[in-house]
C-alpha cells in the first residue's frame, strides 16, 4: 500500500496559542483514516494545515511524495486535495447546481464537468430533485449532501472530512456514513475527523486519538474500538 500523505512533526499556534505540537499522521492510498478526539483537541486545526488553510510553525507536510508545507491553498486543490469542511459552508444564495460547478472550478473540460455534475445527482438523488434550489434551503442532511459533492467535484485522490454527522439526525448519519463507504469504494482515500467516534472507527481502516494538540494513541480502528481508554473517553 503507497503512502499519500504523511504529517511528521508539525506545530501550529494560534497567536500564543499551541493548538498542535509535534503531530505525526500517515496516509496510505485506498484508505480510511479517523482523526478522533474531544472538542477543542486541535482535529479541525490538523486538517486545516494540511489543505494549507493554516500555517505550520514547523514540521513537514508531505502528499504523494512533495512537500507541499509552503504550498499556497489554491495549488493543494489542483494536486487532488479536496477539503469538506465543518458547518457545510455551502454557497447559499447559489443554487445545488452552482455549487456543483463551483467545486470543479480547476478544472477546465466542460463536458466532463457536466457528466460529473450529473453523477453526483445519481449518487444524490436527493440533490437530484433540487437541483435549481438555492442551497441555503435546503436541510441539514440535504446540505451536507451537497458538501461532499462539490468536494468530489474536483476529483480528488484525498479527501479531508471534518465533521460530517456534526447536527444530522441519526438517520441522516447512517446516510452519510453510507456514502463515506462508497466514495472509499470508488478510489478516494479519506481523513475524516469525526465526533462519533464509534461510527468513524466501524469504517476506518486505522485511527489517530488527539488529545490537547497532540497524538496520544493509535493503531487500527478495530484495535481502537476494543481499546479501553478510548471506549472511557469517546464510546460512551
Amino acid at each position: 500500500m503507497s503512502q499519500l500523505l504523511e504529517v511528521r512533526g508539525i506545530y501550529v499556534n494560534y497567536g500564543g496559542i499551541q493548538a498542535l505540537e509535534d503531530v505525526n499522521i500517515v496516509v496510505n492510498a485506498g484508505e480510511v483514516v479517523t482523526l478522533i478526539g474531544a472538542n477543542g483537541a486541535g482535529k479541525t486545526t490538523t486538517l486545516r494545515a494540511i489543505s494549507r488553510l493554516l500555517n505550520t510553525r514547523s514540521g513537514l507536510i508531505s502528499y504523494n511524495g512533495r512537500d507541499i508545507t509552503r504550498c499556497p491553498a489554491h495549488d493543494i486543490v489542483r494536486m487532488g486535495i479536496a477539503h469538506c469542511p465543518e458547518g457545510r459552508r455551502v454557497l447559499s444564495r447559489l443554487t445545488v447546481f452552482d455549487n456543483l460547478e463551483l467545486g470543479a472550478y480547476i478544472r477546465s473540460n466542460a463536458k466532463e464537468v457536466s457528466a460529473d455534475i450529473e453523477r453526483q445527482f445519481e449518487a444524490f438523488p436527493r440533490l437530484a430533485e433540487r437541483r435549481n434550489q438555492l442551497a441555503g434551503t435546503l436541510s441539514g442532511g440535504e446540505q451536507q449532501m451537497l458538501a461532499i459533492a462539490r468536494a468530489v467535484m474536483s476529483r480528488p485522490k484525498l479527501l479531508l472530512m471534518d465533521e460530517p454527522s456534526l447536527g444530522l439526525a441519526p438517520a441522516i448519519v447512517r446516510e452519510i456514513f453510507s456514502i463515506i463507504e462508497n466514495l472509499r469504494a470508488t478510489g478516494v482515500t479519506i481523513l475524516l475527523v469525526e465526533q462519533n467516534a464509534n461510527l468513524a472507527l466501524q469504517i476506518a481502516d486505522r485511527g489517530y486519538v488527539l488529545e490537547a494538540g497532540r497524538i496520544t494513541l493509535t493503531g487500527k480502528a478495530s484495535e481502537l474500538l476494543d481499546d479501553e481508554r478510548v471506549r472511557k473517553a469517546y464510546l460512551g
